[in-house]
């Protein structure tokens, strides 16, 4: 074995398994992007036409939508590539791209979720002060925070990685780049990029995850002293949804880096992948759109407006 060589390559075997079951699990995929990219566009846009719905929270989860959409966009389209063509080859740069917009836009929603339970502790728990505090340049600040500390954070990773000599097999067992089954292919000992990696990913996730339950412990006490019970109603829905979220991205996240790495175990790690990189963006339009009153009838009136339009055309 050559330690001086370092591929320019490697290859992504993706499920190379599956067999006869490609071409259902390849459409069962691009139907679930297609599905993705449909549903948080369309929410994007009902909150950008609808007045209404030109809030710091209706911002924040605009965001979080054109987020899943460059998120799936990393990935999905390469895991196609990689079930369609039974593997998948792929540069060495636009492989360490691939690994650090994965873990950029990750993170940024990693914090993006914070802002919003920042944003639902602000308007419950100070809800007179809520439009003092939550202006329109604090929210952009925010947002502008998430994206530049999200894009910041895997910076030490990337580096890592890239000084890493590949020079034994250059097969990613994996869907995608990602630093778990790249740091498995090199050809020296990397319990010190383990240790980076590890280390890293376990003080933020449960840091923020920290803030969060904290922001919630706060929430969940101001709505008990609500004497209205409506109100407690109300304040319980707006929170739901983005609980939801929450548990279900920090539960798939957790299981994927929340775990000694020498415990790897590739099969393994393609299930919780799939899970948090197409389930999760799949599952949030889903939950906003169907538990929030708001949403809903801003689609009912652009259907109802097109209906309408329609209707006149034909007359």
């Amino acid at each position: 074995m050559d330690f001086n060589k370092t591929f320019t390559d490697f290859t992504i075997l993706g499920f190379s398994n599956i067999g006869q079951f490609r071409f259902l699990f390849f459409t069962l995929l691009l139907v679930t992007y297609i599905l993705i990219v449909t549903g948080n566009i369309t929410i994007s846009v009902l909150i950008l036409v609808d007045a209404h719905l030109h809030t710091p929270m209706y911002l924040f989860i605009s965001m979080l939508s054109f987020l899943e959409i460059w998120y799936t966009a990393v990935t999905i389209p390469c895991m196609l590539a990689a079930i369609w063509k039974g593997k998948l080859k792929i540069a060495f740069g636009n492989c360490m791209v691939q690994m650090y917009l994965f873990h950029s836009l990750g993170i940024t929603e990693n914090y993006l979720l914070n802002v919003m339970a920042y944003d639902r502790m602000v308007a419950i728990c100070n809800p007179l002060r809520y439009h003092t505090i939550m202006t329109s340049k604090h929210c952009k600040l925010l947002v502008s925070g998430c994206w530049l500390f999200g894009f910041m954070s895997p910076l030490t990773l990337l580096i890592s990685v890239m000084q890493l000599p590949f020079c034994g097999p250059n097969k990613i067992n994996h869907l995608f780049c990602d630093s778990s089954p790249l740091l498995y292919l090199a050809c020296t000992d990397t319990s010190s990029n383990i240790i980076i990696d590890f280390t890293i990913s376990l003080c933020m996730i449960l840091l923020t995850f920290l803030y969060i339950i904290v922001t919630y412990v706060k929430i969940i006490l101001s709505i008990l002293k609500m004497n209205s019970t409506e109100g407690r109603k109300k304040a319980f829905s707006t929170c739901a949804s983005h609980l939801i979220v929450v548990l279900i991205f920090y539960g798939s996240i957790a299981f994927m880096y929340i775990r000694p790495h020498i415990n790897y175990t590739p099969e393994y790690d393609k299930v919780v992948a799939l899970n948090y990189s197409v389930l999760t963006p799949l599952f949030n339009p889903i939950i906003y759109s169907l538990r929030n009153k708001e949403i809903k009838k801003a689609l009912r009136k652009i259907l109802q407006t097109k209906e309408s339009s329609n209707k006149s055309f034909i007359q």
